[in-house]
């Protein structure tokens, strides 16, 4: 199990997100930022268009996943 926090993932806080998969960790930080825009949070309101923002192409936004995928597996198991 590896935890990240929504700011390592392109979010704007730092709750954390612990999951065995990188997978498994993007929809949890994913349904945590839909949430939060929902409510009106500012900061993730601004992060998710930055983020749009960098995703100009289906390559950039490969390679943004790719980066936080990276990031992920690069973690030792049982991080905190």
């Amino acid at each position: 199990m590896k935890t990240m926090t929504c700011k390592q993932l392109g979010g704007a806080c730092d709750q954390t997100f612990s999951a065995n998969s990188f997978d498994e960790i993007a929809m949890m930080v994913s349904k945590h930022a839909r949430e939060m825009v929902q409510q009106g949070d500012a900061a993730h309101i601004e992060a998710m268009n930055e983020m749009r923002k960098a995703m100009t192409s289906s390559e950039a936004a490969d390679a943004w996943m790719n980066d936080k995928r990276n990031a992920f597996n690069a973690l030792p198991e049982g991080n905190s």
